[in-house]
C-alpha cells in the first residue's frame, strides 16, 4: 500500500507555484492531482504523487528553493490536532517530543529520531517513501515545517528567541541559497550525514503559557488512539528507525528490537507474516538513500558508505552493481544524460532505468547486516 499524507500539506501550493511563473493546476494534473485535494486539508493523497508535484514544479520553474518557498508561510493550523498537542506541552522540549510522535499522522512516510548528546538535540528526519529518486523539495519542506512549527511557539511569546545550533541537509549546497539564509536565520550545512536541525537543549527548556495539565491528557489520548487505529505494520516501523539508523553504523535487528522494545524474534515472526525479512528491508531503504545520495556529485563515496552503513567502499561498490547492474560514476553518466534529453515529468526529477531495474530487484536480492 502506498504511504499516504494529508492533503494540507500543500497548504499554500497554489500561491508559491504562480509566484515562480506555473500554473499550478496544470501541475497537479502532471501527478494525477485533482483541485479537489485543495479543497479539504484532511484528504489522505499519496506522497509518491506530492513529492513528484514538488520535484517537477522546482525543476520546471528553475527554482531549486520550491520546497523551502512553502515552508516559509507554514502556520501550526496546518497540522490541525496535532497543532493541539504541541500548544498543550509544558515546555518547548516537551513539543518537540510530541512532534516526533505524533506528526505521522499528519505524514505516514515520515520517520523522526530526536537523539541528545553533550546539550545538543538532534531532530533527524528522513522519508521512507518507497521508491528511488531525488527527494530534495520534500525533505526541505519536511525540515522548514519542524523549524516553522517551533517558532511559531515563540511568536506567541513577547521577547522569546530560538536560533538552531546547525541546520543540516545531506544534498549539495544549491547555486544560491539565500532563501535557506533567509527562512533559518543563519547559513545552513549541505553534504551532511542527516537532514535535520540541531538545537542547544537548555535554549528549548521555555515554558509554554498554554500548557494545560488536564487538557494535555485529553489531547495525548485521543491522538494515542488514532496511532493505534493507523495502519503502520512492524514492516513501516523497522523501516523508520532502519533509514534513522543506516548512517549511525549501528542499524543491527538487535539495535531496531531493543528501539521497538520488543525481542528481535517477534521482528522476524511478525515480518515473516507479511512476506518480508529484515535484510530485505534494509537493502530497499539503501537503494532509495543510495540514489539521492549519489546524486550529489560532491560527495565522496566513502561516505555514502559509510552513510549506508557498510564497512568498507568496496562492499558497498559491489553491492551498487549488484542492484543496479552498473557502477557509481556510470549511473551518474547516464543520469545526466537523462536529465539533458528529458522532455517528459519523471517522478524526483529522474528517469534513468537503472534505478527502476534496482527497485524491482530489492525483493530478490538482501544483503544481511
Amino acid at each position: 500500500m502506498p504511504y499516504l499524507l494529508r492533503s494540507a500539506s500543500l497548504a499554500n501550493y497554489v500561491e508559491v507555484a504562480r509566484s515562480v511563473g506555473l500554473n499550478p493546476y496544470q501541475q497537479l494534473s502532471d501527478v494525477g492531482l485533482g483541485r479537489h485535494v485543495l479543497l479539504n486539508t484532511e484528504i489522505r493523497i499519496p506522497v509518491e504523487a506530492v513529492s513528484g508535484l514538488l520535484e517537477a514544479s522546482a525543476r520546471v520553474s528553475g527554482h531549486t528553493d520550491f520546497g523551502l518557498r512553502m515552508a516559509e508561510s507554514r502556520q501550526l493550523s496546518d497540522l490541525g490536532p496535532l497543532a493541539i498537542a504541541l500548544l498543550e506541552e509544558p515546555t518547548l522540549r516537551k513539543a518537540v517530543d510530541a512532534l516526533a510522535r505524533y506528526l505521522r499522522l499528519h505524514n505516514e512516510a515520515l520517520a523522526i529520531r530526536i537523539e541528545e548528546s553533550d546539550n545538543l538535540l538532534m531532530i533527524r528526519t528522513g522519508l521512507i517513501s518507497g521508491f528511488p529518486g531525488m527527494l530534495r523539495q520534500s525533505i526541505e519542506l519536511v525540515v522548514g515545517v519542524i523549524y516553522r512549527t517551533l517558532h511559531c511557539f515563540l511568536g506567541r511569546m513577547a521577547g522569546a528567541s530560538l536560533t538552531p545550533f546547525q541546520v543540516c541537509f545531506t544534498h549539495a549546497a544549491p547555486a544560491n541559497a539565500a532563501t535557506h539564509t533567509r527562512l533559518f536565520g543563519m547559513p545552513v550545512s549541505f553534504g551532511q550525514e542527516f537532514d535535520g536541525i540541531v538545537y542547544r537543549i537548555s535554549d528549548l527548556e521555555v515554558p509554554l503559557k498554554s500548557h494545560d495539565p488536564a487538557m494535555a491528557q485529553q489531547v495525548r489520548q485521543y491522538l494515542d488512539t488514532m496511532l493505534a487505529k493507523t495502519n503502520n505494520s512492524m514492516a513501516d516501523n523497522v523501516r523508520r528507525l532502519v533509514s534513522t539508523l543506516l548512517s549511525q553504523g549501528d542499524c543491527s535487528i538487535d539495535r531496531v528490537a531493543q528501539e521497538l522494545s520488543i525481542d528481535r524474534r517477534t521482528i522476524h515472526r511478525k515480518l515473516k507474516r507479511s512476506g518480508e525479512s529484515y535484510s530485505m528491508i534494509v537493502n530497499a531503504v539503501r537503494i532509495e538513500l543510495a540514489t539521492r545520495y549519489i546524486d550529489n556529485c560532491e560527495r565522496r563515496l566513502s561516505e555514502v558508505a559509510a552513510l549506508l552503513g557498510f564497512s568498507s567502499l568496496s562492499t558497498f561498490s559491489r553491492w551498487f552493481s549488484r542492484q543496479f547492474g552498473c557502477s557509481v560514476s556510470e549511473w551518474r553518466a547516464r543520469q545526466a544524460r537523462a536529465t539533458r534529453g528529458r522532455t517528459g515529468f519523471a517522478l524526483g526529477g529522474r528517469e534513468a532505468f537503472p534505478v527502476r531495474r534496482a527497485a524491482m530487484s530489492a525483493s530478490h536480492y538482501a544483503e544481511s547486516v
